[in-house]
């Protein structure tokens, strides 16, 4: 990857990028594509016939299971006191859209 692609890229991206910066990036973007290819390697395993099988992978819920609620409110007033702005009973933030 030279510095015009990543200079593309920042351009496609919206990401205003000196000179120095795509430079940097253009000497660690084969490091961090190298590790891309070694979490896909571990991601995928093979059999003995050296293609991947995807039934060797047993999905399971690593979530717990949703116990008794607390009581509506318990805590409301706790975290109101420490939010740094509020309107009413509702936590005040910027507008973002």
């Amino acid at each position: 990857m030279d510095k015009e692609k990543i200079q593309n890229l920042a351009k496609l991206a919206r990401i205003e990028l000196k000179d120095e910066e795509a430079e940097e990036l253009t000497r660690e973007f084969g490091s961090i594509l190298d590790y891309v290819g070694e979490v896909k390697r571990v991601a995928t395993r093979t059999g003995a016939t050296g293609k991947t099988d995807k039934n060797d992978f047993h999905l399971r819920n690593i979530l717990r299971k949703d116990g008794e609620p607390h009581e509506t409110g318990l805590y409301t007033k706790e975290l109101l006191e420490q939010a740094p702005a509020k309107n009413n009973n509702y936590i005040k933030v910027k507008k973002i859209l």
